[in-house]
């Protein structure tokens, strides 16, 4: 049964986000029971999609680093990290005492996967990295430093000691898994000789200890575009850890956090700021310099500015890191009022109280004026 998009792997086991792993394993249990394809000859094509689905969330629930990957990036966090088909047939080795002999894995999943441990894909690498709001708003190149595991230099990834090699496991013959007949079914185990990988180390590589990988610390070249934001993720392919000989290396996901900036709060491209200007200015209009994110920006302040009045300067917010349109910088102004006159300012302001009508009037709660207090004030 094909299908144009992956369920959510919790959703599949019908288990919280916050289960523990015994009740992950519970419900998995639960749903490799009722669908193996054995128990629904009726309904078999859909039995063995729901089984593999089911099996393919376990595979990634059941691993605590698959399951943080999984948590963290959704699907695109593992995509790959299960072998074929999304999952791991070993992972059915806990659950012998439950399911007994009932299971054929080869035949159900189209026989066994020779090798398997030589075409493993690299696991994936996370680094949270922050940034300065000015940082993230230009863009910059900069240079990070990863431990990770690669190949040995020594052995070449074999893991045998030079001039020794490698021989083909005598007990699978090289598939890394053994296949035992029980009655109608036959179950397929990973090989306990090999482990999986199908080969024999008789002399293991003194450098890696015959895991054909070594942990070394890694310099990356990486580039941050402008306007990125905390929780962007950057993926940089092929620079997790290195897979088993033959296989691709995982990725390298750089997860952003960018600090507040002093004064400028975002919002998407878009950046707010608020001003204060003296009453002679709002009442007068002025001319004046406000900061911006590269220098001072002119912003033109008309007479009668009220409390609470935002202006616009476009273009002169962030960049779209996806390359959209720039976005713009927008300036609410608080009218400051003296907190001390001087003699000669009382009673210039007296005289002007004397030509000025008053406003005491109570302000209604729908009126422009009192919403723009509200928002400015919290």
């Amino acid at each position: 049964m094909p299908q144009t998009r992956k369920r959510d792997y919790y959703e599949v086991l019908t288990v919280e986000r916050e289960a523990t792993s015994d009740e992950i394993k519970s419900a998995y249990r639960k749903a490799a029971l009722k669908w193996h394809p054995d128990r629904n000859p009726e309904n078999k094509p859909e039995a063995e999609e729901k089984f593999r689905e089911s099996t393919e969330a376990y595979s990634v629930l059941s691993d605590q680093n698959k399951r943080a990957a999984y948590d963290r990036f959704g699907h695109a966090g593992v995509s790959g990290a299960g072998g074929d088909g999304g999952f791991d047939a070993s992972i059915f080795e806990g659950f012998q005492d439950i399911f007994g002999g009932m299971f054929g894995f080869e035949d159900l999943f189209g026989g066994g996967r020779g090798g398997q441990g030589r075409s493993q894909r690299g696991a994936d690498l996370r680094y949270d990295m922050t940034l300065t709001f000015e940082e993230a708003a230009h863009g910059m190149r900069t240079k990070i430093k990863i431990p990770r595991l690669e190949f040995c230099e020594s052995c070449d990834g074999s893991g045998a000691k030079a001039g020794t090699g490698v021989t083909t496991c005598e007990q699978c013959r090289g598939r890394g898994q053994v296949v035992y007949q029980q009655g109608f079914f036959s179950v397929t185990r990973t090989c306990s000789a090999c482990r999986g990988s199908g080969q024999i180390i008789r002399e293991r590589c003194p450098t890696c200890r015959g895991q054909g990988r070594i942990e070394k610390q890694r310099t990356i070249e990486l580039a941050i575009p402008a306007g990125v934001g905390t929780d962007t993720r950057l993926r940089v392919t092929g620079e997790g850890e290195a897979g088993s000989p033959g296989a691709p290396a995982g990725d390298l996901y750089v997860v952003l956090t960018v600090k507040e900036h002093q004064f400028f709060e975002r919002h998407g491209s878009d950046l707010y700021g608020m001003i204060a200007i003296s009453y002679a200015q709002a009442t007068l209009g002025a001319d004046i310099g406000v900061p911006g994110l590269v220098g001072e920006e002119r912003l033109r302040i008309p007479e009668s500015t009220q409390t609470g009045t935002t202006f616009k300067i476009k273009g002169k917010g962030l960049h779209d890191p996806h390359g959209g349109a720039r976005g713009d910088l927008y300036y609410s102004v608080r009218v400051v009022t003296p907190a001390k006159l001087s003699k000669e300012q009382r009673r210039i302001m007296m005289e002007l109280a004397q030509t000025l009508p008053a406003e005491n009037k109570p302000v209604e709660r729908n009126s422009s004026f009192f919403n723009k207090v509200k928002d400015i004030f919290g």
